[in-house]
Parts: structure tokens; sequence; C-alpha cells
């Protein structure tokens, strides 16, 4: 990097370049959601394989997040940065060629390899290219870029699914990308921090055994049974491999989590709302977007429409909230965020058989005011509470914790969605006396694979009864989750706990 005070030439093409790589890696998130229900129809999938379409990508994004941004500094952020490119790429031609759920859920989990990799390395790029004004300006136009995936990615993901199919919401990214490689490599140049510390291989190790030992264990539960070997073993297994992780990072010279920045109330606090964000509110897209499509019969491009005034709303309100957040404290700001989320659920909740989208309407335009509210101050708070130089850190800690929301959020919805709606499947069958001695079974094969599916036949209706029901409850459970979030960022985030004893005064624009 140097040290001349000239701007840097190719500071504009590094921000060009990080706009591209942000905005593939963020809607290969959210553009998933609305061909899950093709990719169901495609593999005969059941509801565990849905889920893990989405939770491979975000358990390699929240379990590589930080120890990517170590390697950057150590080895070149451009170097990282183009390789994490790279498999991203690989990952999208592989998840398009996927001939099996199995073969698309590991494609995911790589795609999110090389996702970490240029998430991590994203603002570090922007930091060493820029100062001054233009350094703010360049966060400013990534923040934008994270709204505008958001907010486009159902949209994208349904007219392609409709137009092309379900593989070219993948494919799409493979020319893109190879175009962004060459053009990173002729127009970025490479930065590193020259007390750059080691790779922390224990706590990468363990913490990612952790991770996905969690999410198997919430995920098959229902399947193994809670109280079995297999699901106390999945479960107990992660809970030491957390704790042994905190404690390995406790002891490091040099470790991937900073533990110390918890010490602050303030910054505890901003971790659990971006925590409760992800799990409350983004998860539930997977499971409204399987009511919009399977129980209601629209197509992935309807779907997309239906999902835009949410979206919408909350692209306009994150704009305008990245300007109040020097004028209303944060800790308001996520109470409010929050506690709009909470109501946005609570809105949704009530859906009936005769129910249309419409239904959701209230809700989605709740939910894109609390959203828009709650994302910006997020990423205000996370560095605004550390000195400068550990901002990189709190960032990517941020970062993780969203990821982490999103992949136990769907397990640990669906493993209540997936056993309510066995319930509720069973005692109808059983009451009606449909199904005979093999009610169980049928109400097993409903929650796993059939979904809130329109159709014919009293076991149809059955499905779609026990769907709705399921939905509702879980709308709750978010719901309870959110106004937590809300209550617990209230009372932890508190002003004297900013870097400069008191909160910034711009916040760039992130949703």
């Amino acid at each position: 990097m140097s040290t001349s005070s000239a701007p840097n030439p190719n500071r504009w093409w590094t921000l060009a370049a990080v706009v591209v790589a942000t905005f593939m890696l963020l809607l290969d998130i959210t553009i998933v959601n609305v061909a899950l229900p093709a990719i169901q129809k495609d593999f005969s999938a059941d509801l565990t394989d849905l889920q893990w379409v989405i939770d491979a990508y975000a358990l390699s994004l929240a379990a590589l997040q930080l120890t990517s941004g170590s390697l950057a500094d150590l080895r070149g952020r451009k170097l990282v940065f183009m390789l994490g490119m790279a498999i991203f790429t690989a990952a999208s031609f592989l998840c398009g060629l996927a001939t099996s759920s199995t073969f698309l859920n590991l494609a995911r989990c790589l795609q999110g390899v090389g996702g970490a990799m240029m998430f991590a390395t994203s603002l570090a790029l922007l930091a060493a290219a820029f100062v001054g004004r233009e350094r703010g300006v360049a966060f400013g136009v990534w923040g934008a870029t994270i709204g505008a995936s958001v907010a486009v990615g159902p949209l994208i993901g349904g007219a392609i699914t409709d137009g092309l199919g379900w593989e070219w919401i993948f494919f799409v990214n493979v020319p893109i990308g190879i175009l962004a490689i060459v053009f990173t490599q002729r127009k970025v140049d490479e930065s590193r921090n020259p007390n750059a510390r080691g790779i922390d291989w224990p706590g990468l190790i363990v913490w990612s055994a952790g991770l996905l030992l969690l999410v198997l264990g919430l995920i098959r539960g229902n399947a193994q049974g809670w109280g079995s070997a297999k699901t106390v073993i999945e479960l107990g297994g992660a809970v030491l491999l957390i704790v042994a992780f905190l404690i390995i990072e406790s002891r490091r010279r040099e470790p991937m989590l900073d533990l110390p920045l918890f010490r602050k109330p303030a910054f505890a606090g901003v971790s659990i709302v971006a925590f409760v964000l992800s799990a409350a509110m983004f998860s539930m897209f997977l499971y409204l977007t399987l009511y919009i499509q399977n129980g209601l019969g629209y197509t992935p491009f309807e779907t997309g429409l239906r999902f835009l005034p949410l979206t919408i709303v909350s692209f306009f309100v994150a704009a305008a909230a990245g300007r109040l957040v020097h004028v209303v404290p944060a800790r308001v700001m996520f109470g409010i965020g929050l506690g709009l989320v909470g109501l946005a659920l609570l809105l949704m909740h009530g859906i009936t058989l005769s129910s249309d989208w419409t239904t959701l309407l209230g809700g989605f335009v709740c939910a894109g005011a609390g959203v828009g509210l709650t994302n910006p101050t997020i990423a205000q708070v996370a560095v605004g509470v550390v000195e400068p130089a550990r901002s990189g850190m709190a960032a990517g800690i941020n970062n993780t914790f969203r990821q982490v929301g999103i992949a136990t959020g769907i397990a640990g919805l669906g493993a209540i969605f997936q056993s309510r709606v066995e319930s509720k499947a069973t005692s109808l069958l059983t009451a009606s006396g449909m199904g005979g001695p093999r009610a169980s079974t049928v109400a097993h094969a409903i929650a796993t694979q059939q979904g809130g599916g329109r159709g014919g036949g009293p076991i149809a209706k059955v499905a779609q009864v026990s769907f709705i029901s399921a939905l509702n409850e879980i709308l709750l459970v978010a719901a309870v989750v959110a106004f937590t979030g809300a209550v617990l960022g209230t009372l932890l985030v508190r002003s004297q706990d900013f870097a400069h004893g008191s909160e910034p005064e711009a916040a760039p624009a992130a949703a």
C-alpha cells in the first residue's frame, strides 16, 4: 500500500470490483429462496434438503468470515479476494450442474467459502484504496449495494427461474465472475497488513465443527427423535465445541474472535441485534416463499413481485435511517426497528385456508420499515463502539453473527415447523379416519415433503391445513425472538460505550 498522500488512481475501479463481488455473493442468499420450490420438484427434495440449500451457504460464510480476513491481511487482500471470486464462480457452475440435492448443497457450501473470502476482504480493499471523505462515499456505495442485493434478489430469482430454469440463477454468476477476476487483476492494487496476525487454525476448526453440529442437530432432530443418541450427541457436541472455542480464543495471543470486545455492553448488544434480525426475519423467507408458491400457487416471478413491498420499503427507509442515526440514539433505533419486525410477524400471523397473499401485505410493509431502520444502525454501531484499529475485527464479528442467525434460524424454526406440521396432520388424519394405522407415516411424509401445496383430495387438504397451522406458529415464535432482541438492544447499547464517548455522526447505508 502506498504511503503517498496522492489519491489512489485505481480507487474507483477498486470500488467497482468490490460492488460487483458484494452484489453477487449477497444476491445468492436472497435469489435462491424463490427457486426452492422448483428445486424441490426437480430433485423430489424434502424440507431438510431445502433448509440445507440456504444453510450450507450461510454456514460457510459464518465459519470462514474471520479467518478469511486474517488470511487476506497476511497474504494480500487482492489475492484472497480474487481466489474467493474464482472459488465462488466455479462453485456457481457446479450448483447449476447439480443432479441431486446433495450435490447442490455441497456446491453451495463451496460457494460460501468463496463468498466468505470476498466479503471479508471487501471493506479492507476499500479502506486501502480510499482516504478522507471519499472513503465515506465508498463505504456508502458498498452499503447501498447490500441493500440493493436484498431488494432485487427475489425478483431477479423469480424472473430467471420462470424464464430459464433455476439452474440459471447460478450459471449467470459464471461470466460475471470471470470478467470480475480479470478486471480485479488489472485494476485493483494489492495491500497487506504489515502487522498481520497468523491464522487461528485451532479456533477455525473447533468453531466450524461446533456450528455444523448445531445445525445438524436442529435440522435432523425431528427425524432422529429429540431424545435419540444421535441428536443428543450432535447438540451436546455443539455446545461443548462452542464452549471449547471460547476457551481457546481467550487463551490465544492472536485469536480469530476478539473476546474483549464483548466486555462493552453495546458491542454485545449490536451482535445480538444482528443475530436476531437474521434469525427472526430473514430465516422466515424460506417458509413464506414455500407458502406463497406451494400454498397459493404463484410462479417464482409472481412470488418475487409479492416480496417487493418489503424490499422497497426496506431500501428507502435504510437510506433515511443512515441520516437519522446521528440524531436518534442507536438504542432507540434498535428498539423501534426490531419492534416493528416483531409487529410485522404478528401481522402476518392469522393465515387461513382462504387467505391470499394480501394477508401478508401489512406485515411485509411493516417488516420493510423495521429492517430498514435496524440494518444501517447495526453497521454503524458495530464499528462505532471500537477504536479504529479494531473496526475490521468488529465488522467481521458482526457479519458472522448475521450468518449464524440465518443458519440457526432456518434450522430452529424448521424444527418447530416440521414438528407442528406432523402433529397437526396426524391429528387430522386420525380424527377423520384417513390413513388408518399409517396415519403417522402419512403425516411424516406431509411434514417433510408436501409443503402447503394446493390440490384435490382429502390428503392434500390435510397438508394445506397442517402447513398453514405450523406457519402461523413459527410466525409467533419469530415475533417473540424479535421482541426479545428489541429489548436487549435497547438495554445494552449505551452512548457511553462508543469509542469517542458519543455516538458517531454518520452511518453507511447498509441493508
